[in-house]
């Protein structure tokens, strides 16, 4: 029987897909366990799924202080040591990348366990920088992406994304624009204040709007209150549970960035608003999301500049064109790379057979 190593975690962009290539690998009858944190997002998916979750200690290096770094820096050689021992039981390593996937990386390449790597940024994270040469294979969502690793060695395959995404259908613009704006499930301070600004500016304008706005739950309740008192049909809420229905649902979204929010909405072929996290690590939101700009998927709008006036005025000039907003969501659905999860399982099965 076939083991192999899930590295990854911190966030739900690095656990979710790799839970996604498990939930594969397992089916196809191989063992999977993951590597990960206490504290990180890892902790809870990981065992709710099934999975075994070999914990290890290990900080993040981009963007903490440098007290942080001095002393993430000073425990890896310890940690990357104690990995051999769990990376020696897989037949290949599948790392999303992020801190938590350095140590069992590099104990997997110095030890010679095939590494595949799943790069879903348009600009490779600090651990797939580093060992972008080494990799058996790399697994990416835009074509610029390839050239930051071996030749010959990258395949476009695009992020795991819920198959609900993709069985969303064109829908015709109807009267009233259905705009959905959301920050993530944690919401987005910059996204909450620019759309309570908004609000007042489309009631003016009379525009025939309805507003589903996924805030967070930080600071829901003065929201939602705000919102009711605008009188604009619509509503906001902490989380959407369903959020293939939102996009579903929706002719215009506004947006974070990140990979897994570009590859949703490429799989439902939505046009969109983007605003990148400022903070994101190597600032890769930003470069998603200029690689949907150039594709005409969508328009960008940087944080520093969002407030009330530009959300308005953005949305307004898109809803007076809706052959425009029709082009956009055609264009992201060429972004869209359906069976993701299923080709990164045959490619790591593929790894492992020439590998052992």
């Amino acid at each position: 029987m076939k083991r192999f190593l899930m590295a990854g975690g911190g966030t739900g962009g690095h656990v979710i897909p790799a839970l996604a290539v498990a939930r594969e690998l397992r089916k196809r009858g191989s063992e999977v366990f993951f590597v990960g944190t206490e504290t990180g997002l890892e902790a809870r998916l990981v065992p709710q799924d099934g999975f075994r979750l070999e914990k290890i200690e290990v900080g993040a290096l981009n963007r903490v202080s440098l007290r942080r770094k001095l002393g993430t820096l000073a425990q890896l050689p310890l940690t990357t040591l104690g990995c051999f021992s769990i990376v020696r039981r897989a037949s290949a390593v599948f790392s999303m990348g992020g801190y938590v996937a350095g140590p069992p990386v590099m104990a997997a390449l110095v030890g010679q366990v095939p590494v595949v790597v799943m790069e879903p940024n348009a600009i490779p994270g600090f651990t797939h920088r580093v060992i972008g040469r080494f990799v058996a294979r790399a697994l990416v969502s835009f074509p610029e992406t390839a050239d930051r690793f071996g030749a010959g060695r990258s395949e476009l395959t695009g992020l795991p994304v819920r198959e609900e995404f993709f069985q969303i259908a064109p829908k015709s613009r109807g009267a009233v624009l259905n705009l959905l704006v959301t920050g993530g499930s944690q919401g987005s301070r910059t996204l909450n204040q620019a759309g309570r600004a908004s609000w007042p500016l489309f009631q003016r304008a009379g525009c025939r709007v309805r507003i589903v706005h996924q805030s967070g739950p930080s600071g829901w309740e003065p929201l939602a209150e705000a919102f009711r008192q605008c009188g604009l049909d619509g509503e906001v809420i902490p989380f959407i549970t369903d959020m293939p229905a939102a996009f579903a649902a929706a002719d215009l979204v506004v947006c974070r960035s990140g990979a897994g929010a570009v590859s949703e909405l490429a799989a439902s072929g939505k046009p969109s608003i983007l605003v990148p996290f400022p903070f994101a690590a190597d600032d890769h939101q930003t470069r998603n999301a200029e690689a949907m700009v150039r594709g005409g998927a969508s328009r960008l709008i940087r944080d520093r500049d969002l407030g009330g006036d530009t959300l308005f005025s953005s949305v307004s000039e898109l809803a007076r064109d809706s052959a425009v907003m029709e082009r956009m969501g055609t264009a992201a659905r060429k972004f869209a790379k359906p069976g993701a999860a299923i080709r990164a399982a045959e490619i790591l099965e593929q790894v492992a057979r020439d590998f052992n």
